[in-house]
């Protein structure tokens, strides 16, 4: 009676009317291809994912009513240059003209929204967007961001600039989805931004409990649902065509099982939504590999439920993305507003918090980083070199090659099995692969740039002007040994930094390209007894690079070592935790002109730092501590690549601590050294803080570099590194959405995995404050953040787990990481008020470093042209922020522009380029609120004398074309 009853209710689908309607639904077909994961790119289109596109172009072309979607660019890009035949392509041209393929998102993946950088997400987009533009003509509308584990509040930002017109995500927190369904509340607007508010949004349908996929399990069946073509079968297809689990065929004596089955769980979605439409996805993980046989039984079972749709009161029909999207707008509804609330950390059930991954794979995430930061300045620089020396011998056609590659790479591992650290071992080496190749091949052009031939007049000087010719200094009488290198500035304002590079000699000279010596350091290296620490000061102009002359001299040196100091190294005696007494009584100042920092001799820790501007005093320790994981499903929950479960408290990681002070002119570091146990000979973490200490004014005083070494780390360790303060933040933690917006997380209990819930990804910046003083923390990687206590923040830099997870053994995703990990972080304190104007120019200052190079030999030799370049300007700040940086800015950007070349036209684009800003006309959503948005982009244009009003947040992409 019970069942009967269910059912009955499932047949009382009501609309926003309370009349009884027939359910529209609209079946979309799709394969997910995960770019990764657990095979490689080439596994996978060997396996599958070439027999996915050529299968499906012929199954479109052969019947006229059927369609599909296609999202990640990465794969159709392959099959399109190396498999599709001349008659695949015509075919995939009049599909597209005729609206049956439909390309989605258009971005090379489906990237990460947790862990990636805001201008990786739009540089993978970009990559995508301006293949499919300039292909095909066609510019993607929606998005279809099934598979990131959470959801950004900067996701739908982009999308919104880049022209979408509807957004889709599906993995949010588990009881929250469970509280959208029952209230119909999985569709809304969103505003992602505070500032850019309904100027910048966009409608978004959340995916109900069943997620992009379709019910595997049938109660007459025991194989793959309604996925007739069975499983993908690796390392290579069967033969005979005949893949495991295939499903048993539509036939007279199946159809009304199967049809029973569609319109029950078509049913049931229908009560989780306004309107009478249903979304009902076809497709799942590696599909449609056999697409004849999936369109063979689905078009059976598609005509034999519209043949009883008075019946079943449901008809169904293929569809693209935006088929259902086009009927929800028509429907002229109004919808509730979301703010900009995240979907961050995600959970699938009380003690499966998807917060692990924030962490994993360390190495990969630095490098990813570090060939983005190695892509920019190497566009830049190729920019300024193809205008302002027009005639030069670098050949644009193999300077673009180095750039593609590394383009490619760096899209790639965007995706959300990528800088994740979610994939197998293999793939996360080929993830590395393609970057240290894409990098090297971008090194190789910045080399050739870097040696342009001197003859050559450029229109606009890109090396720093030399104020006399390039002397020599002689240190000795000797022969002098030297050391040539090159410092490149790829951000677009004056630095005035200190870098450092390791040198085998006790004694070194630094000469500019003026032949002038620079204030230089140099000390004895914490990582060999026989190599050194040099430092030395360099002040460049936006976007110029300089030529150093590192000289070692071999006997006595002169007055030219009087710019070098040499430091020395003050080592202090190892203290047992164990013997730790009454602390703080024996304390050791560092100062410089913006801290005083205090170290306890009796536990060689970080004791205070106080902010001598304001005179406040905030007590400050920094150690390591451990998280231990669970490895055996059999006693309880565990943690893996994804998933981060606390297996009670951290505890501390070390016995002991070692420390070093080398006091400087330029820098000086405390060098510390945890060992997990006193008799241990060798630290298993370590920390180096560097204090800025000399030239006022030209060294950033408030920025305390600290480097980290981390590991090999047990088996079934998470580390992280605690700061615990005086500080009285309530636990409240703010981290950055991809490094575009700051949220605030408040502190939250739940019943069961406290710890891990309240874990969050911080890509370039967190922080805690209270009334007086915050507390800050860059990073040049993305890492997990949680502030669990009062004052305390702390970081997770490492993990290595394993477990007997049958699903994780079998895939290799167990995340046995042996690796030693070097971040970096910048920590600063002070008043919140001038904390806040400094930190968003600060982390891109850390994320754009410097690049430092050795000279080579440049390459190629032709002459060519070069007619426009993309700009994007982002407003770092949000509204209220800041009482001046928060104003809306009016730059010139002929002004702007005059070190590069003569600017003759700008125009306005979407943000991946593909759209005029002036054609974009996005669909407009009615809300619940007063406030609407038209449907236009919402900026203010470029003037014709080439004024353009940036206001805050906005990120506003051009065309420049020069002279």
């Amino acid at each position: 009676m019970f069942l009967s009853f269910f059912l009955g209710l499932l047949l009382m689908t009501v609309s926003e009317n309370d009349a009884v309607e027939k359910i529209q639904a609209f079946v979309v077909p799709h394969s997910h291809m995960d770019v990764g994961w657990v095979y490689t790119v080439q596994e996978s289109m060997h396996a599958y994912a070439s027999s996915v596109y050529s299968g499906v172009v012929e199954e479109l072309a052969r019947v006229k009513s059927r369609k599909f979607i296609a999202v990640e660019q990465e794969f159709f890009r392959l099959w399109w240059g190396n498999v599709a035949s001349d008659w695949h392509k015509k075919q995939v041209r009049q599909l597209l003209h005729e609206g049956r393929l439909e390309f989605i998102i258009g971005g090379q993946v489906m990237h990460d929204e947790a862990v990636t950088d805001v201008d990786d997400a739009i540089l993978q987009l970009t990559e995508g967007h301006g293949f499919l533009y300039e292909t095909f003509g066609v510019r993607p509308r929606f998005a279809w961001h099934v598979d990131p584990f959470g959801a950004s509040a900067t996701t739908p930002i982009l999308f919104a600039l880049a022209g979408f017109d509807a957004h889709l995500i599906s993995r949010i927190d588990y009881d929250l989805k469970d509280d959208m369904q029952k209230n119909k509340k999985l569709q809304f607007v969103w505003r992602g931004s505070p500032s850019l508010k309904e100027k910048q949004e966009i409608f978004t349908h959340t995916m109900d409990q069943f997620s992009y996929c379709t019910p595997s399990y049938l109660p007459f069946s025991n194989r793959s649902g309604f996925y007739w073509n069975g499983v993908a079968l690796f390392p290579d297809p069967p033969k005979d065509g005949i893949y495991p689990n295939m499903s048993l065929p539509v036939t007279k004596e199946t159809v009304e099982l199967y049809a029973q089955t569609m319109v029950d769980n078509i049913r049931m979605r229908a009560q989780w939504f306004r309107t009478s439409h249903v979304l009902w996805p076809w497709g799942c993980d590696k599909q449609f590999y056999n697409a004849s046989v999936q369109f063979m039984n689905m078009d059976v079972l598609m005509s034999y439920i519209n043949a009883h749709s008075d019946k079943y009161g449901v008809a169904v029909q293929y569809a693209t993305l935006k088929d259902y999207f086009q009927v929800v707008h028509q429907t002229n509804l109004s919808w509730d507003v979301r703010e900009n609330q995240d979907f961050l950390p995600y959970s699938t059930e009380p003690f499966q918090a998807w917060t692990g991954f924030y962490a994993s794979r360390n190495v990969l995430k630095g490098v990813a980083r570090r060939a983005s930061s190695l892509l920019y300045a190497a566009e830049s620089l190729f920019t300024r070199y193809r205008i302002s020396y027009p005639e030069g011998p670098v050949q644009r056609e193999w300077a673009l090659d180095k750039l593609k590659a590394l383009r490619w790479a760096v899209s790639e591992v965007q995706h959300h099995d990528g800088i994740t650290g979610t994939e197998s071992p293999k793939v996360a080496d080929m993830y590395m692969e393609h970057l240290m190749q894409g990098m090297m091949g971008a090194e190789e052009l910045l080399a050739a740039i870097f040696l342009l031939p001197q003859t050559i007049k450029p229109s606009n000087d890109i090396r720093h002007p030399p104020q006399t010719r390039p002397t020599t200094v002689k240190t000795d009488s000797g022969k002098v040994l030297e050391q040539h290198i090159i410092v490149y500035n790829p951000l677009a304002w004056n630095i005035s930094t200190y870098i450092n590079i390791s040198v085998p000699y006790a004694m070194a000279v630094v000469l500019d390209d003026d032949g002038k010596a620079v204030p230089a350091q140099i000390q004895q290296s914490m990582e060999s007894s026989t190599d050194y620490d040099l430092f030395f000061i360099v002040e460049l102009g936006g976007l110029q690079y300089r030529k150093y002359t590192v000289q070692f001299p071999q006997s006595h040196c002169g007055a030219a070592c009087g710019s070098t100091h040499v430091a020395r190294v003050v080592k202090f005696k190892k203290k047992n935790v164990s013997h730790w007494k009454r602390t703080g009584r024996k304390l050791l100042p560092v100062l410089n002109e913006c801290y005083k920092l205090m170290f306890d001799q009796e536990t060689n820790l970080l004791h205070s730092i106080t902010d001598r501007c304001k005179k406040i005093r905030v007590r400050v320790r920094q150690d390591f501590w451990e998280y231990e994981a669970n490895g055996d499903i059999n006693s309880g929950p565990i943690s893996d690549n994804y998933i981060f479960t606390a297996n009670g408290s951290a505890i501390p990681a070390y016995k002991s601590v070692a420390m070093e002070i080398v006091p400087g002119k330029i820098v000086s570091e405390i060098r510390q050294y945890f060992y997990r146990k006193e008799e241990d000979k060798n630290h298993t973490y370590s920390v180096v803080t560097r204090v800025p200490v000399g030239f006022p004014g030209r060294l950033a005083c408030f920025r305390l570099e600290q480097s980290y070494k981390v590991g090999p780390l047990e088996v079934n360790r998470e580390t992280v590194f605690k700061t615990r303060t005086s500080m009285q933040n309530n636990r409240t933690l703010f981290t950055d959405n991809n490094g575009y917006q700051m949220m605030k997380r408040t502190f939250k209990s739940f019943i069961n995995n406290t710890v891990s819930r309240n874990y969050y990804p911080m890509v370039r910046a967190a922080y805690i404050e209270d009334d007086s003083s915050r507390l800050v923390f860059l990073g040049e990687r993305a890492h997990g953040v949680a502030s669990l206590s009062q004052g305390q923040l702390e970081v997770m830099l490492h993990r290595r787990l394993w477990n007997n997870q049958e699903w994780n053994l079998g895939y290799n995703l167990t995340l046995n990481d042996s690796s030693v990990v070097r971040p970096i972080l910048w920590m600063m304190l002070g008043s919140p008020a001038a904390i806040s104007s400094i930190y968003q120019k600060e982390a891109l200052e850390l994320q754009h470093r410097p690049v430092v190079m050795p000279i080579d030999q440049p390459r190629g030799e032709r002459k060519i042209d070069f007619d426009r370049i993309l700009l994007r300007i982002s407003h770092l700040y949000e509204v209220g922020e800041d009482p001046v940086l928060s104003q809306p800015i009016t730059i010139n950007l002929k002004e702007v522009m005059q070190g590069i070349g003569t600017v003759t036209k700008v125009q306005e684009r979407s943000l991946t380029g593909t759209w005029n800003i002036s054609d974009l006309q996005r669909w407009s959503w009615k809300t619940n609120e007063s406030v609407r948005n038209t449907g236009k982009a919402g900026f203010s244009g470029v003037t014709q004398d080439f004024n353009v009003t940036i206001s805050p947040k906005e990120i506003r992409t051009f065309f420049i074309y020069f002279q």
